[in-house]
C-alpha cells in the first residue's frame, strides 16, 4: 500500500499593497453623514451609528456611560425585556461601545431579518424612555461592579496612567469615584441624550448586503434624528503630566506596570513608523519584550506596547503584570529594549517579519463586512478615508531599519517617558 505524502504548506505571500473599497457617502438633509459599504457576497448587514458622545463631552460624571448603557433598556413602547426578545428571535447582534471620544451603537443580522431589526434600532436609537426604575439599577449595579474593578491592579494602573499622561482633570485623565454615582441623576442622563444624540453630532456606516429597501429604512431612521445639538466647542485644558507614580495596592499579589509618552494622532507623518516602533517592542508574541520578560525571564504571562490614537491627542504605552519581586527588573529591562532600538540597527530579517505581521495583521481585520466599518469609523475619526489604509501599507513596507532607529532615538528618550506601577 502506497503512503500518502504529506500536503505541502502553501506559501506566504504578504500583499504588496491593500485595494480597499472606499465607502459611497451620502450628505442627508438634517446633517448626518451616511457611509455605504456594499457588498453582496454575504448575507449579512452591519450598521453602526456613531455620536460624539464619549465621557470626554460629559459635565455630570457618568452621565456619558450611562446614557449610552440605558438606551436599550425600554422604549416609550417597548420593555428592556421585549427589545431583547426582539433582538433575540432575530438572531441579531446588538453593542454598544462607549470610550473618551464616541459612542458606536452596532446593529448585525442577515440581510433577510434586517428591517426588523432596523424596527428595534428606531426604539433604541430614537426613543429610549431611559425608565427610573432600570437607571436605579443600572446605578446600584455599576456602582458595586467599579468598586470591585479598581480592586484589581490592571485597572488602577490603567487609571493612574491616563491621570499620568493627561492630569486628573483633564477629560482624558480624569476618573470618577464611585461615590459619583450616589449624586447622578435620570435628569443628566436624559439632558445628556438630548444634547449629544443628534444628527449634527453623528455620522452612520454601513455595509454588506444592502438592497435598496434596507438603505431606504436606514435612511429613514437617520432622517429622525433632530437637528438641536450641543454646538459648544470643546475647549480641553493642557495636559499635565506626571513623570512618575508608584502606588501600593493592598493585598495585591502582582504589580501592573504602565511606561509611555504622549505623542501623536494618526494624522502625524510619524504615526505609522512608531507604530512599526511599537510593534518591535511589544506587538506580537515574538516581540523583544515578550521574549525577554517571558522567555527568558519567566516575569509575565504577556506584555504589550502599541499606539493609543484619541481624538485630540495619542501615545505609546507598555504594559504588563508582574511578581512583586520582579517590578524593579521589570522595568529596567524595557529601559534596556527601548536603549537597544535607539543605539543599534534592527536586523532587516527582524523588521521583514514585524512589517508581514502588520500588514497581516490589516488583512484579518478588513476580510469581511463587518471588519471595514471598524475601519471606516476610524478613518472617518480622522478626517480621511479608506484609501488611508493603502497609504499606511505602503509607509509600513518603506520603513528601513534606520527608520525605526532614528524615530526611537527621537521619541523614546528616557526623561520624556512617563512611569506608573501599582502593586
Amino acid at each position: 500500500m502506497k503512503r500518502n505524502s504529506m500536503p505541502r504548506r502553501p506559501s506566504i505571500r504578504i500583499p504588496k499593497s491593500v485595494d480597499v473599497a472606499t465607502a459611497r457617502l451620502s450628505m442627508l438633509s438634517n446633517g448626518v453623514r451616511l457611509y455605504m459599504l456594499e457588498n453582496h457576497e454575504q448575507e449579512v448587514v452591519r450598521l453602526s451609528f456613531v455620536f460624539g458622545a464619549g465621557s470626554s463631552r460629559q459635565t455630570t460624571l457618568f452621565s456619558a456611560t450611562a446614557t449610552a448603557n440605558l438606551l436599550s433598556e425600554g422604549s416609550d413602547r417597548y420593555t428592556a425585556r421585549q427589545i431583547a426578545e426582539q433582538l433575540d428571535f432575530y438572531g441579531s447582534y446588538f453593542d454598544i461601545s462607549v470610550d473618551r471620544d464616541v459612542v458606536v451603537v452596532s446593529f448585525c443580522a442577515l440581510s433577510k431579518f434586517f428591517l426588523p431589526t432596523l424596527s428595534m434600532a428606531e426604539e433604541i436609537l430614537l426613543r429610549p424612555a431611559f425608565p427610573q426604575e432600570e437607571f436605579d439599577s443600572y446605578r446600584m449595579k455599576r456602582r458595586q461592579r467599579l468598586s470591585i474593578e479598581r480592586r484589581k491592579v490592571d485597572v488602577r494602573v490603567r487609571e493612574e496612567f491616563a491621570a499620568a499622561m493627561f492630569g486628573a482633570n483633564h477629560p482624558y485623565g480624569i476618573s470618577a469615584p464611585e461615590s459619583a454615582y450616589d449624586t447622578l441623576t435620570r435628569d443628566a442622563v436624559v439632558d445628556f441624550y438630548r444634547r449629544h444624540y443628534t444628527a449634527d453630532n453623528c455620522f452612520v456606516v454601513c455595509s454588506g448586503d444592502l438592497s435598496n429597501e434596507v438603505l431606504a429604512a436606514i435612511e429613514n431612521i437617520c432622517m429622525q434624528l433632530p437637528q438641536s445639538g450641543d454646538r459648544r466647542e470643546l475647549i480641553f485644558p493642557e495636559a499635565v503630566q506626571t513623570p512618575s507614580v508608584r502606588l501600593e495596592h493592598e493585598g495585591a499579589v502582582q504589580s501592573a506596570v504602565r511606561v509611555g509618552r504622549m505623542l501623536f494622532t494618526r494624522n502625524h507623518p510619524d504615526y505609522v513608523g512608531m507604530q512599526v516602533v511599537a510593534t518591535v517592542l511589544g506587538g506580537y508574541f515574538g516581540s523583544r519584550l515578550m521574549r525577554n520578560l517571558r522567555e527568558e525571564r519567566g516575569y509575565t504571562y504577556g506584555v504589550f506596547a502599541g499606539m493609543v490614537n484619541l481624538d485630540r491627542a495619542g501615545y505609546l504605552a507598555i504594559a504588563t503584570q508582574v511578581a512583586e519581586a520582579a517590578r524593579e527588573d521589570t522595568l529596567h529591562q524595557i529601559y534596556t529594549e527601548i536603549e537597544r532600538l535607539r543605539h543599534e540597527l534592527i536586523s532587516e530579517e527582524e523588521l521583514g517579519l514585524v512589517k508581514n505581521i502588520m500588514v497581516g495583521e490589516m488583512m484579518r481585520i478588513l476580510d469581511g463586512p463587518f471588519g471595514i466599518v471598524d475601519v471606516t469609523i476610524e478613518n472617518v475619526q480622522c478626517g480621511t478615508d479608506n484609501h488611508a489604509v493603502e497609504r499606511t501599507v505602503e509607509a509600513i513596507r518603506r520603513c528601513t531599519p534606520e527608520d525605526v532607529q532614528r524615530l526611537a532615538e527621537k521619541y523614546l528618550r528616557r526623561e520624556d517617558l512617563v512611569e506608573v506601577t501599582v502593586g
